[in-house]
């Protein structure tokens, strides 16, 4: 599964259900270098999209000296449709993602720390995750060769998939997505919104806006109930109506499911974003802090940093390369 920092609290709840099956790590996307044994399989490379709503957005305060409303969640609701946008073309791509993961005692040091950095291939347009370091050293060759093992079981399996159980595949997939993009798009009226400044980061003079939950809001996506349990802050850039970080907070317990998990009160998460090749815009930096607990007994408090580089756009006429196949 591909990470996709599209929202604080997605982020948050996937990260209680990875812990909660262990030791399944998190979502990973990278390339594979030619000297590694398994390769990227081809499948289609999604075509260049039209941009979304080409004029710039000027938040320009009225005769009171505030910003309209309409036109704060206008330039939300740009920012929402663009970020769907990019997470489409992120499966175009590759990239290494590095976490470093500290889980805290009940004091809040450091009892253990584990780093992994991943890379994600795409098999037949699937993205799939591979481990490739540990503590930022390389694998063993035992582990590394499991891990190519795993890769070319996916391979053999999408290869000899039929063409029933790939519309199915692709139907399920793309009925997740467009789940995940009605809950996306509540966020403007979810949420009241109030401009507080300007300021550049990662060289991008940005908007700087508040957001508290709107009280009394009734959301219409199942999932979106839990957007009252946030609030934080959201940079989005001037010249494309494009976020470039946001910054949440939990403000109030979340509850998913009967008994499966609570998030508490202090859960924190910090997305960046950067733009890639002049195109589209992936994470670059996530920081978040969990204090969770499972299945009613095991509790869960950590600090996880993620990095993501070396990003490359996926080509259509890559080899196809099998385990144990010469270079």
């Amino acid at each position: 599964m591909p990470f996709c920092p599209r929202l604080a609290v997605a982020l948050l709840l996937f990260t209680a259900f990875a812990l909660a099956q262990e030791p399944t790590p998190p979502p990973n996307l990278d390339s594979v270098s030619p000297a590694s044994p398994a390769a990227t399989i081809p499948g289609p490379a999604s075509a260049p999209s039209p941009s979304l709503s080409p004029a710039r957005i000027d938040l320009s305060p009225d005769a009171n000296g505030t910003v309209p409303t309409e036109q704060i969640r206008e330039l939300l609701r740009r920012a929402e449709e663009k970020d769907l946008q990019n997470d489409k073309q992120q499966r175009d791509y590759t990239y290494i993602e590095r976490q470093e993961e500290h889980r805290l005692d009940g004091q809040g040091n450091v009892a253990k720390t584990e780093i992994r950095t991943s890379e994600v291939l795409n098999i037949y347009g699937e993205q799939v995750e591979k481990l490739i370091a540990k503590d930022d050293k390389p694998l063993a060759s035992d582990d590394a060769k499991k891990e190519d093992e795993k890769i070319q079981k996916i391979i053999d399996k999408r290869k000899n998939e039929s063409e029933d159980d790939r519309r199915r595949r692709l139907e399920k997939e793309e009925k997740s997505r467009e789940d995940d993009r009605k809950f996306v798009l509540e966020i403007a009226d979810a949420f009241n919104f109030k401009l507080v400044g300007s300021e550049v980061i990662d060289g991008h003079d940005s908007w700087v806006l508040e957001a508290e939950p709107r009280p009394g809001y009734e959301p219409k996506h199942r999932d979106a109930k839990m957007l009252s349990k946030f609030h934080g802050r959201v940079w989005i850039d001037k010249a494309e109506a494009q976020w470039v970080k946001f910054d949440v907070t939990a403000i109030d317990t979340i509850s998913i499911g009967l008994f499966l998990a609570r998030i508490h009160k202090g859960a924190h998460v910090v997305v960046e974003q950067t733009r890639v090749n002049d195109e589209v815009w992936l994470p670059r930096h996530v920081e978040f802090r969990l204090d969770a607990k499972l299945v009613l007994m095991k509790t869960y408090r950590e600090d996880i940093e993620q990095t993501f580089r070396d990003y490359k756009k996926f080509r259509t006429d890559t080899k196809i390369t099998v385990v144990g196949e010469s270079q």
